[in-house]
């Protein structure tokens, strides 16, 4: 009897140690996955690795675009032409005096004189012409570029995005590397419609919807965030929050605390732009009656700490992101 007892006792704690882990999850879209995310809608969101950079600052190669250096070119080849010609020079010279001298003893001809002259003429734009050659250094690259179309990142007006800030800086254009991750080429796609997307600003605004997001969830009406939601999202959230009316029950969130966001995903189908970012966050999640005088479920002192991937859709360029599904961790 005291065996049946103790089992018994035993598995009604379990049960309800489930069904709390279950309602502290309660948050805007309780705790489970919804929404679409396009063809991905079916695949596991890209885990963000432990050792993994933010996305919103990547590092830029050292040095990008840098030619390969033009071979070195031997100063011994123009000090051998210039003695060369002066030896011809001077053969002529002194040949010619010595045969003028010897033979006529009137010093040099008229045609010695003309042909000298043109050899000093032809040595002096020949040596002109090396070390005209010798000053031609690496060319510089200004302006523009555009890179092959890698779909890896795709500067505009000669910059690159380098993190920190709301806007691009400008660095050295990069020449996409052929090991570009999803998220990269993903980024560079976005990037090909609008310039100024950058990453790290993006966590901002993302962080931003998150929280109007809850306050709305909290509300039970997410028609104060029907701009913040697309069509299909609104439905399955609201459907949730008409739910609790039904059911007499405010989900109470409180103290919310986003420890990290960072993007996982990003990528372009059928004219809409996808990212995905990484939520860590903790906050007091409990449910009472209307009244908010019972706790029904939960705890007012307790936070929970939980993960989520948020995706953000629009379509293609500088358009206003909307959030299109909640997934939990695989």
């Amino acid at each position: 009897m005291k065996r049946s007892i103790a089992i018994t006792s035993a598995l009604v704690l379990a049960l309800s140690s489930l069904l709390f882990v279950a309602e502290a999850s309660a948050r805007a879209g309780g705790g489970s996955s919804g929404g679409s995310r396009g063809s991905r809608s079916y695949s596991a969101p890209a885990p963000k690795s432990p050792s993994q950079v933010s996305p919103s600052r990547p590092t830029a190669p050292a040095s990008p675009m840098a030619p390969a250096p033009m071979p070195q070119r031997s100063g011994w080849g123009g000090m051998l032409g210039g003695l060369l010609v002066g030896g011809l020079i001077g053969s002529l010279l002194f040949g010619g005096m010595g045969g003028g001298l010897g033979g006529l003893g009137g010093g040099i001809g008229l045609m010695e004189i003309v042909l000298i002259g043109g050899l000093i003429v032809f040595a002096i734009m020949w040596m002109r012409r090396r070390q005209a050659a010798g000053a031609v250094g690496t060319p510089a690259y200004a302006g523009g570029y555009s890179g092959p179309s890698s779909g890896g990142w795709q500067p505009s007006g000669g910059s690159a995005y380098s993190g920190g800030g709301s806007s691009a800086a400008p660095v050295a254009a990069l020449d996409a590397p052929a090991e570009l991750s999803d998220l990269d080429r993903g980024i560079g796609h976005i990037r090909q419609m609008d310039a100024q997307f950058d990453p790290a600003a993006f966590s901002e605004s993302a962080t931003d919807m998150f929280f109007k997001i809850q306050a709305a969830w909290t509300n039970r009406d997410m028609g104060r965030v029907t701009d913040l939601l697309t069509p299909e999202m609104r439905g399955v959230l609201q459907a949730q929050c008409d739910k609790l009316r039904a059911d007499r029950r405010i989900n109470r969130l409180e103290n919310i605390a986003v420890r990290q966001a960072a993007l996982t995903e990003g990528w372009q189908e059928k004219g809409q732009d996808f990212v995905t970012v990484y939520f860590l966050a903790s906050l007091v999640d409990y449910t009472t009656d209307e009244s908010g005088a019972q706790v029904l479920d939960g705890s007012r002192t307790e936070p929970v700490k939980f993960e989520e991937y948020w995706t953000f859709a629009r379509p293609v360029g500088p358009n206003p992101w909307k959030l299109s599904a909640i997934q939990q961790p695989a």
